[in-house]
């Protein structure tokens, strides 16, 4: 199984990635996933929202997609947003879609559905602030 726990991981996957797919993003700039995916698209990230209730609609000046299926290429970076409960169906979907780093934000946590997807090959990294670790680790604008 391949978590990613280390520093070294971390740096690593967000000075690698360039598209993040959140989803879960919002539409209100007062929720979480919106801060952290202005700041990520601000340090020169490519932002795919995905989120099926605002499918259509444009959030920080990006179409939303409803689904991971739906995006026109395979982000480096899947970046989520949602309540655990949900996480088994957002792992099929990377799993499908040949997801290769799924990362979980703070409280996002199903160990069950993250195990699988590790066991097919996904970076894993669980239960984490990307905006927080980007800032941390002092990582550079990419792209």
């Amino acid at each position: 199984m391949t978590f990613a726990t280390g520093d070294a991981d971390l740096r690593a996957i967000l000075a690698n990635a360039r598209s993040i797919a959140v989803v879960g993003l919002s539409n209100n700039p007062t929720r979480p996933s919106h801060g952290v995916a202005a700041y990520l698209q601000a340090q020169g990230y490519s932002i795919y929202p995905v989120n099926p209730m605002l499918q259509g609609q444009t959030v920080l000046g990006r179409a939303v997609y409803g689904s991971l299926a739906e995006l026109p290429e395979l982000p480096d970076l899947l970046d989520v947003f949602r309540r655990p409960q949900f996480v088994p169906q957002v792992v099929d979907d990377a799993i499908a879609a040949g997801v290769k780093v799924l990362w979980t934000q703070l409280g996002v946590v199903h160990t069950a559905a993250l195990e699988r997807a590790s066991a097919c090959g996904i970076t894993v990294v669980v239960d984490r602030c990307s905006k927080v670790e980007h800032i941390r680790l002092g990582i550079g604008r990419v792209g």
